[in-house]
Parts: C-alpha cells; sequence; structure tokens
C-alpha cells in the first residue's frame, strides 16, 4: 500500500515508479478523488460545526422567547443533507483504497529497468556446474528408477501437481528441511516459529496477495485461505503492532508445508517436482529498521547463499528488474541452482525487501526512541530454501552412473550416517 501523502508531495516521482514497472500513470486519478474527499470532509465538518451553532442559536432565542423558526428549518436541512456527505467522503475513501491496493510497490532506484525475466542481471556465481562421465538424468527418472517417487500413485489421490516420496528419499527431503532450519536458527540467528498454515483475509492481504492474486491460493469453505509461503503468518504476527526500535530487527524462520494453486502456470514445468501444488519451504522473515533493511537485504540472502555452499551445489545470484519483480517487493533477490538434469539454472530462494509496503497494508509499526510518533517498520522475507527443489538439486547434483545417489556430507547426520540411497 502507498503513502498517499508522498503521492500528492511527489505525483510525477510516484508515476515515474508506475512507468518502470510498466504501468501507466495514476497520480492524477488518486490525486483527484482525494481531493474530492478532502472537500467532503471539509464541507462535512463546516456543516457540523454550523448545526451545532445553529443549535445554540435556537437555545438562546427561545430561551429569550425570539422566534427560531428559520434557524430550526436551517439545523433540519443539515441534518438531512450530512448524511450525504458522510456517504460521499466514505465512498471516496474506499475508491481511493481499492486503487492504492491494487498498485504494486514501487523499485528501489538501484534495480534494473526491463519487461520480463530476459532483463534479469546475473551478480555473481559460486562453485562449477558438476559434470559427469555419463548423461546426468532428471530427478524424477532418478527417483522412478529408485522407486521412491511416485507422480501416478499422487495423480490418482490428488491430481496433477502432486507426489508421493517413499523409503530413503522421503527421509532425505526431512533432512533437508531440517538441516536448513537448523543453520538459521542456530548459526545465522533467526527464531524458528511453528505457524498456522490456514489464515484470514487480512493477513493474505497484509502481505499482498489479497485482493489481487487470489486465484493463486487455495481457500477452504470456512473461508481461511491455505498458505502458499510461510511469510504470510510470519509477517503478520506483526500487524497492528507497534513493537520498540531496540527490538529491531526481529528474525523470524519456519519450515511449513505450503500450498499453491499455479493458476498461471499451465504447460509450465508438468514433468517432476519443480512446480507443485504443495511442498515444503524454510522461510526467513525480518522485521527491520527503515535505514537497516538494505543491508538486511544482503545479510538474508547470504543465509540462502550459505545453504548452497554448505551442500556443495553451485549457483548463480540475480538481481530481478522492474518487470519481473513480485507485487509487493522493492528489490529482489533470485538464487538460481544449477540442474545436471535440465543443464541450465533454476530458481530456488527469492530475498526480497519489500520497504514499508506491506507494513502499510497490516500497521506494522515501531517507536523510535525521543520521538512521539510512530514509524512503519521493513518488511523483509526470503526462502532458505525451497525443500523440493533443494532435494530435486541434491538428486541431480549427487547421481551416481549405477543410479545411486550419495548423500551431502552435512545431510548425514540426519540421514543416520547413511551415504547413499540406492
Amino acid at each position: 500500500m502507498h503513502d498517499l501523502k508522498s503521492i500528492r508531495d511527489n505525483p510525477d516521482g510516484f508515476d515515474a515508479g508506475l512507468k518502470r514497472r510498466g504501468l501507466a500513470p495514476r497520480a492524477a486519478e488518486i490525486l483527484e478523488l482525494d481531493g474530492r474527499r478532502r472537500a467532503a470532509q471539509t464541507a462535512f465538518q463546516e456543516m457540523q460545526a454550523r448545526r451545532n451553532e445553529a443549535s445554540k442559536q435556537i437555545g438562546a432565542l427561545k430561551k429569550g422567547g425570539g422566534d427560531a423558526s428559520a434557524l430550526m428549518d436551517e439545523v433540519a436541512s443539515l441534518k438531512e443533507r450530512i448524511p450525504a456527505v458522510e456517504e460521499e467522503d466514505r465512498a471516496l475513501g474506499v475508491q481511493i483504497e481499492d486503487i492504492l491496493t491494487s498498485i504494486p510497490n514501487l523499485p528501489a532506484e538501484d534495480v534494473p529497468d526491463g519487461p520480463d525475466e530476459e532483463h534479469n542481471v546475473e551478480l555473481r556465481r559460486w562453485g562449477t556446474p558438476k559434470s559427469f562421465d555419463f548423461t546426468p538424468l532428471d530427478h524424477d527418472a532418478i527417483g522412478a528408477k529408485l522407486g521412491l517417487m511416485d507422480f501416478d500413485g499422487a495423480a490418482k489421490l490428488s491430481g496433477a501437481r502432486f507426489v508421493v516420496l517413499k523409503g530413503q528419499l522421503a527421509r532425505l527431503q526431512r533432512a533437508i528441511g531440517q538441516f536448513m532450519l537448523d543453520l538459521q536458527t542456530n548459526d545465522h540467528g533467526y527464531t524458528e516459529i511453528d505457524p498456522p498454515l490456514m489464515v484470514k483475509d487480512g493477513a493474505a492481504f497484509g502481505t499482498g496477495q489479497l485482493p489481487k492474486f487470489g486465484e493463486d491460493l487455495f481457500k477452504t469453505n470456512t473461508g481461511h485461505w491455505l498458505i502458499p509461503t510461510a511469510e504470510v503468518p510470519l509477517t503478520n504476527l506483526l500487524g497492528d503492532e507497534i513493537v520498540d526500535e531496540k527490538a529491531l530487527p526481529i528474525r523470524m524462520t519456519a519450515l511449513t508445508p505450503c500450498f499453491r494453486s499455479e493458476a498461471g502456470a499451465a504447460g509450465k514445468d508438468t514433468r517432476g517436482m519443480i512446480r507443485q501444488h504443495q511442498f515444503h519451504k524454510v522461510e526467513m522473515v525480518s522485521i527491520a529498521h527503515p535505514d537497516a533493511s538494505d543491508a538486511e537485504h544482503e545479510r538474508m540472502t547470504q543465509c540462502a547463499e550459505t545453504v548452497l555452499q554448505k551442500l556443495g551445489l553451485a549457483y548463480r545470484v540475480i538481481v530481478l528488474c522492474t518487470g519481473d519483480m513480485g507485487f509487493s517487493s522493492r528489490k529482489t533477490y533470485d538464487i538460481e541452482v544449477w540442474l545436471p538434469g535440465q543443464q541450465r539454472f533454476r530458481e530456488i530462494s527469492s530475498c526480497s525487501n519489500c520497504g514499508d509496503f506491506q507494513a502499510r497494508r497490516m500497521k506494522a509499526r515501531f517507536k523510535a526512541e525521543g520521538e512521539k510518533g510512530t514509524r512503519f517498520v521493513h518488511t523483509l522475507n526470503g526462502s532458505g530454501l525451497a525443500v523440493g527443489r533443494t532435494l530435486i538439486a541434491v538428486m541431480e547434483n549427487y547421481q551416481r552412473a549405477d543410479g545411486s545417489i550419495a548423500v551431502p556430507e552435512v545431510l548425514r547426520p540426519y540421514m543416520g550416517g547413511l551415504e547413499a540411497i540406492g
């Protein structure tokens, strides 16, 4: 959500930010509605004041035996007209809010301009893509040969974009999630949270999924939404809260199932586990001071990178261009891991700084020492990492010619010392 005052102060800057997002200017439309609403508010205040003044005059006239009929008619007229002005104020407020809540966050100044993913900019690489003396297989072929990855059984139960993992492959996925959670809590200082997997409308609105992207979510018959990421419940824990400046940053992490309808992904990644309706993910959320959020963004991204480094998986970091960023983000780094079976890098984490965009929607604030008022916090979120996609990366990078999978050394303690699957 955007600050109406900043649009009044700098409408050209607001429209320039929208243009970088590939959107039409909206400042004039917003300010025209805002002007009408402020006029309605002024009229309401003046009418209220006049009604109060006239009522006092009526009392004085009656007390002195004078004729108050004209004033009484005026008060009656004002009483009839005031509700219409109140309704105009309310309706214009709704119109303005509907517009503001539908407009994405404006990009940070250093975000590269561009209409789509082809204009994202690679920042760095780590590791060397693994080479094999045999033709590496996709993860789904590896899993099928081992008899531990069952898409047909999942389809029988639930339809497309689900999978059943069995035996040591199911254990490997659990091990990956536990390893990530331990790393983010023990080494990186995030507090583990076990949040609800269903949220109300207000929470989905706070992080920006509603009202625009409801079709991407699953909704229950109780009116709850299944979380698409733990970002939603973790960030909203600060909703309608005022925290002390000294408490910042607040760092939280959670390992949860995530649920996405993939409404806009028809025909994409139909094979394998890359794009599922249900998957596990370790999420990191930071609630930061506005002056420190850029540094926190770099730190969070490094926390995600460390997972891949410890697993020995080659990756690259890119900064998303203005046309490829998510709705709530002002700047996003994507981490893409090398998949030998596909011979390409694929996204495994997105780390975003949302500035005060989400905080305004959920009214998350902090009180600075020595200041009378409050300020909005900055919110950040990132995958640390997507567990299913990390499983894919481990399977493809640690596959052997005989069809087995070597277990990365850092995961062996979570696997009872097992060195290979198959």
